[in-house]
């Protein structure tokens, strides 16, 4: 009995360590965007060869979907009848009743030993549910394996868009039915194909054959070389011929597809801006006048409305989205406002001014498509003469004129353009994206009238489907998140762990996305009350592989690996890169961690700051050094020379002043043509002692920081420092710290 009783304690004893745990942790399993509710429980699911899959009756069509899962094949999907005839095992699409308690727009998918279970309201919200089973497959290394857990989420905007320009660059369709397929797969919901402007007319319109016979052709393959060497259609057929066009049943075929996949096609049909395609096919069409910049309807002739309304009339039938986008953001005003026939019609309706007559325009635009049960969208120029009511307002490369129209009551979408390798305007990094907030800097009770998101993609420098891709993703995934997860939900480092897991759904579909970089970015933050700095150290690798050392040498496979922020208490250079293995697999990142004699001392302008005024009078001498982009808050922007006076407070011996300035042809920031340094002891009297010039040509199309520096043969004393550049590409000077030693 004592025996039994012994064995009975140490029983009790073990139990505790023997309860089942999941075989999946919370880190394994990576979904995008980031859902409201993810549980993970114990047990798996494993896809038979064969998998059962049943349906209630309004998610019978959505079911098909499932048929395209990588690792199991699906039996016919089964109706069910009640909800008291559920099947206990296989893949099951269950409608939503009062008691389930999910909103609306929600879905909720549990998965256990026996089965999937998906449970949502409409059509839509179920084939969020089943993109999420297929997302897990694909990013799973046994993608015919499920983790037992339970999901609830719902997205946060009800538009999720990405736009591709066509025009510029012809697609196949088939790369089409891919981007569609990956954008269904990070629930995005709408495609904006942007398929008219000046390099390419690229819809089939029966009436007007020259579209497609002629203005879908050019005479070079890429856009900067057709632009750049006279701007001319040829024939279809020509030997030279260069482009390509959708026949309306390939455009109808793409919108079945996309719409089976819970994704809506808003056509961008150009009416008022670049509509050089149209003009240089049918020249009736254009303004008379003195030369302008770009061929542009004349809204003063009549026929040109007719041309609007006879292209619409096809449009309309073939995309039964609600909007039609007509384009916009490049009117040339001074065409209209030398236009004989525009004038008459300004003069005709009473109308003051070429914005009067784009408002004209437009509204008569919007009245037609309103008309046809439409409504019309168009970019942020719209704004010039004011949208029709019903219109939406879409942010074209500057979203703060989509916050100004949501602040002045209009239904707007903010945009995030992307551009890369060349581009036009900023690239886009990785995490910019990720914390780009679309209701920022709106008013709380105007942020109802933000509708979504979109990704903007232009192809001016993207000839292949291979470089949008590389442009696209993973950018895509940020966005994603950004456009359905909550704020609260969203965390860039989550994210960033996240996002490795992808790479492998990326390889599986034959993506070409952008490699994550072995580049180390290294930041330097000073603390003022310990004089210390803080020396951070990011890539975009996943796993450990920093190295480092803080002695100017450099870094190898038995230098210090990075796992936490360094604290440095005297002056250092720092450089790093990364390692896999022995081998360096990166560039050398180099920063000093400067503790020198001016930070945190009084400074006088000469000339004020007047753009970036990052820190403001702080910012010069705050220790901090500015990152690769002016608007990181660091960078202060001058227009004039830049001129400033630094008080050491008492006379000090000087060995070297250096001042950076950012080269950045995006924001139009050029390099000074000298850096002068002055020395005074009382504040009044200066003698220069140095002047540091730029040193000769270079690339200014490339974005770079240079340090203009002057080291003393001798050691100067005094207590005032001035230094002073010339601006003299009449550009902008941007600069972050300047350096006293």
């Amino acid at each position: 009995m004592a025996q039994f009783a012994l064995r009975l304690i140490l029983g009790l004893l073990v139990l505790p360590f023997v309860v089942a745990v999941p075989v999946f942790s919370q880190d394994q399993v990576s979904i995008i965007p980031q859902p409201s509710t993810l549980e993970i429980r114990e047990g798996t699911f494993v896809f038979p060869a064969v998998t059962s899959l049943y349906a209630f009756e309004p998610f019978m069509e959505v079911a098909s979907v499932l048929s395209e899962h990588p690792y199991t094949s699906f039996s016919a999907v089964e109706r069910i009848r009640s909800h008291r005839r559920i099947p206990e095992t296989g893949v099951r699409l269950i409608q939503a009743r009062d008691i389930d308690r999910l909103p609306v727009n929600a879905y909720r998918l549990e998965v256990d030993t026996s089965g999937i279970q998906i449970t949502a309201h409409g059509p839509a919200a179920m084939l969020h549910g089943i993109f999420t089973v297929l997302q897990l497959s694909y990013t799973l290394p046994n993608g015919r394996e499920l983790p037992a857990l339970l999901i609830e989420d719902k997205p946060r905007f009800g538009y999720r868009g990405l736009h591709l320009d066509a025009s510029r660059h012809f697609y196949p369709v088939s790369f089409l039915k891919k981007f569609i397929d990956i954008m269904a797969l990070y629930k995005f919901n709408t495609f904006h194909w942007h398929l008219t402007d000046g390099p390419g007319w690229r819809l089939e319109i029966k009436r007007y054959p020259k579209l497609t016979q002629k203005a879908a052709w050019r005479t070079h393959v890429e856009w900067q070389d057709w632009w750049q060497n006279g701007r001319r259609y040829l024939d279809e057929g020509h030997p030279n011929a260069s482009g390509g066009y959708y026949t309306q049943e390939e455009a109808r075929d793409l919108v079945t597809y996309a719409a089976r996949k819970g994704i809506t096609i808003i056509p961008e049909i150009e009416m008022l801006g670049n509509s050089g395609e149209v003009l240089a096919v049918y020249p009736q069409l254009s303004c008379t006048g003195t030369p302008y910049r770009h061929p542009t309807f004349c809204v003063g002739n009549e026929e040109s409305f007719t041309f609007v309304r006879n292209v619409l009339q096809e449009i309309i039938p073939i995309f039964p989205s609600e909007y039609i986008h007509i384009g916009g953001e490049a009117v040339d005003k001074e065409a209209w406002n030398t236009c004989p026939k525009c004038k008459a019609l300004m003069e005709k309706e009473g109308l003051e001014d070429v914005e009067e007559l784009q408002d004209y325009a437009v509204k008569r635009i919007g009245r037609f498509l309103q008309s046809q049960g439409r409504k019309l969208i168009g970019w942020d120029a719209l704004l010039e003469g004011g949208p029709p009511p019903s219109a939406v307002v879409m942010s074209w490369l500057d979203r703060e004129s989509g916050v100004q129209a949501a602040n002045a009551g209009h239904d707007v979408i903010i945009t995030a353009p992307s551009k890369e390798p060349e581009t036009i305007g900023e690239d886009i990094p990785l995490r910019s994206v990720y914390e780009y907030e679309p209701v920022s800097g709106i008013s709380a009770d105007k942020q109802k009238h933000v509708l979504g998101a979109q990704g903007n993609v232009w192809t001016e420098y993207l000839p292949t489907p291979a470089h949008v891709e590389n442009m696209v993703f993973p950018r895509a995934l940020a966005l994603a998140e950004v456009a359905w997860s909550a704020p609260e939900r969203r965390n860039w480092d989550d994210f960033a762990k996240r996002v490795h897991q992808h790479y492998l759904l990326l390889q599986r579909l034959g993506v070409n996305y952008r490699r994550p970089s072995f580049n180390v970015d290294l930041t330097v933050d000073f603390n003022a009350d310990t004089l210390t700095n803080t020396v951070s150290m990011t890539s975009e690798q996943h796993k450990l592989g920093i190295r480092y050392t803080t002695d100017g040498e450099e870094p190898d496979a038995k230098s210090p690996l990075y796992t936490k922020p360094i604290e440095l208490a005297v002056p250092a250079i720092v450089k790093a890169a990364y390692f896999i293995d022995s081998a360096r697999v990166g560039p050398i990142a180099e920063a000093k961690a400067d503790i020198h004699k001016a930070i945190g001392k009084s400074i006088q302008y000469q000339t004020p700051w007047d753009t970036y005024a990052a820190q403001k009078d702080s910012t010069l001498l705050n220790g901090q050094k500015g990152g690769k982009r002016p608007d990181d808050g660091q960078w202060q922007g001058f227009s004039n020379n830049f001129d400033v006076t630094i008080d050491l407070e008492r006379r000090e011996a000087i060995n070297s002043v250096a001042v950076d300035f950012l080269l950045d042809p995006a924001a139009n920031a050029q390099l000074p043509g000298e850096v002068k340094v002055l020395l005074s002891d009382n504040g009044k009297n200066f003698r220069e002692v140095g002047t540091v010039r730029d040193d000769g040509p270079s690339d200014s199309s490339i974005r770079k920081v240079k340090t203009f520096q002057l080291d003393f043969d001798t050691v100067h004393t005094a207590r005032y420092v001035r230094v002073v550049a010339t601006n003299v590409q009449n550009a902008l000077l941007l600069t972050d710290e300047v350096v006293v030693y």
